[in-house]
């Protein structure tokens, strides 16, 4: 499959990177080409601000160079910023 080819069902991720501490538990992350705060529960990990972090999720829906992965929440991406992990 070339890259940025993607179908609904399909797993994919993204490589977002921490912003910071929101609560003990869980973390902001800034994900490329997503213009919306996010934060993810981080209890185990303990990660530190400017860490790569890599958030896995199912395309719900993809329209042109436009993919939405459901991370919890539906995150609409450009193609280019995700890797195919299971088709």
């Amino acid at each position: 499959m070339a890259k940025g080819s993607f179908n609904i069902g399909d797993e994919v991720a993204i490589t977002a990177k921490v912003r910071g501490r929101v609560t003990e538990d869980r973390i902001s992350v800034t994900i490329p080409s997503y213009d919306f705060p996010h934060s993810i529960v981080d209890s185990v990990t303990k990660a530190e601000i400017g860490q790569p972090i890599e958030l896995v999720g199912e395309v719900t829906h993809v329209d042109g160079d436009k993919v939405t992965v459901n991370l919890g929440i539906p995150v609409t991406v450009t193609a280019s910023t995700l890797r195919l992990v299971t088709p």
